[in-house]
């Protein structure tokens, strides 16, 4: 489709302008640029916006995720742009409009929950949601006009005064002529915060009430929603520290960046429903590397902490002792934990091996081939459910 092209191609020429823009701007000190861990965020983006619209040009859920793409990359290269012009003091033409641009973030946070809203096709759930919609959408317009009209009101007054990042200190630290803004944002934003989590209660009731591929995508969307839900929450606490005061700082809202790429990635997969029924494994998977994670972390530590402060062992000594430890505890700690997170959230597979388990105890006591192969087709017809059962025995000497 030539709209999704021309999107696309839009998106690629505001990167080649953004790039350039936001690595100037880094190397003069502004350490909220845009870094190689935001542009791994935005990619799968702009992947499965394009695929989404070319693919399914009714769905308009494609078209905003490249819309905010668009929103976003001009935010930066206004930020970054205004930072050169008004921190760094190149006096650049038009840096005006840079300032201007510099809020488009706030778009993330009004689209992403509207996108959660109209999932999958890009309707409302039920006609009972248009009532829900069109209230978010018209409080979600009043946070977005009064951030633009303090935009305006410093611009024309000449307050131009920029915290790291390129945001303006009036919108970012609402005082004096601007302050009627934090009292504002202190009415509207927890009116937002309880229309996105209405929501995803309701995109949660729609899981409880669905079935069959609808409840796999539902699955995705909730997998994919929470891990974001998590990072933007990581970026926004994290943020309000100094990056300048320790590296971790700056890492970890990389880390958190990028973890906002999970929404749109299951967004992605559930629309065009590729590979849509392994969300249990992944999702089995996940807990399971997570839980094990933890707890060999948390054992290497007390047994470290054991070794060098109760029973005074050499440092050293203690490190390679816990290393050990942990390392012969993974496999079988990972068996035990995989099965425990099997039975709640992958409970085909845990039924399945089940199912393998009993006919195999059986096996061992069976002596004719015909009731083996009668067994054998059983178990694999309640274990797999195939369409057809076939076994082909040799009877060769």
């Amino acid at each position: 489709m030539v709209a999704a092209w021309s999107l696309l191609v839009l998106i690629i020429l505001l990167w080649g302008v953004d790039a350039p823009l936001a690595s100037a701007s880094r190397w003069a000190g502004n350490g909220y640029g845009v870094n190689l861990a935001a542009s791994i965020a935005v990619l799968p983006l702009v992947f499965v916006g394009f695929v989404v619209a070319r693919r399914q040009p009714g769905n308009p859920l494609g078209w905003m995720l490249l819309a905010l793409v668009a929103l976003l990359l001009l935010s930066g290269a206004g930020a970054d742009y205004a930072w050169l012009s008004y921190r760094v003091g190149h006096h650049l033409p038009l840096a005006v409009v840079g300032v201007f641009l510099a809020p488009g973030w706030v778009w993330l946070f009004v689209a992403l929950p509207l996108v959660i809203l109209l999932f999958p096709d890009g309707r409302v759930p039920s006609p009972r949601w248009r009532p829900v919609l069109w209230a978010y959408l018209a409080i979600a317009a009043s946070w977005l006009g009064s951030i633009y009209a303090v935009t305006v009101q410093a611009i024309a007054a000449g307050e131009i005064h920029l915290v790291a990042g390129g945001d303006l200190r009036a919108v970012d630290d609402p005082a004096g002529s601007s302050a009627w803004l934090g009292s504002v944002e202190g009415l509207i934003l927890p009116m937002l915060a309880v229309f996105w989590l209405a929501f995803v209660v309701g995109q949660v009731m729609a899981w409880r009430r669905a079935d069959g591929e609808r409840r796999q995508q539902l699955k995705w969307l909730m997998s994919g929603a929470a891990v974001c839900g998590a990072a933007l929450a990581v970026t926004v606490v994290v943020s309000t520290l100094d990056p300048s005061a320790s590296h971790a700082v700056e890492a970890v809202i990389d880390v958190a960046t990028i973890g906002i790429a999970a929404l749109p990635v299951s967004i992605g997969v559930a629309i065009l429903k590729y590979r849509l029924y392994d969300i249990d494994r992944i999702i089995s998977r996940t807990l399971a590397y997570a839980i094990v994670t933890g707890l060999l972390v948390g054992l290497y530590a007390g047994l470290v902490l054991l070794a060098t402060r109760v029973l005074s062992f050499h440092s050293s000594v203690a490190v390679a002792a816990a290393t050990l430890a942990a390392a012969a505890l993974f496999n079988p700690l990972r068996r035990r934990v995989q099965l425990m997170v099997d039975r709640r959230f992958n409970r085909a597979r845990y039924d399945a091996d089940q199912t393998v388990a009993a006919f195999a105890a059986c096996l061992k006591d069976a002596v004719d081939l015909d009731s083996v192969r009668d067994d054998l087709a059983g178990v694999v017809q309640e274990a797999l459910e195939p369409a057809h059962v076939s076994v082909w025995v040799s009877r060769g000497a």
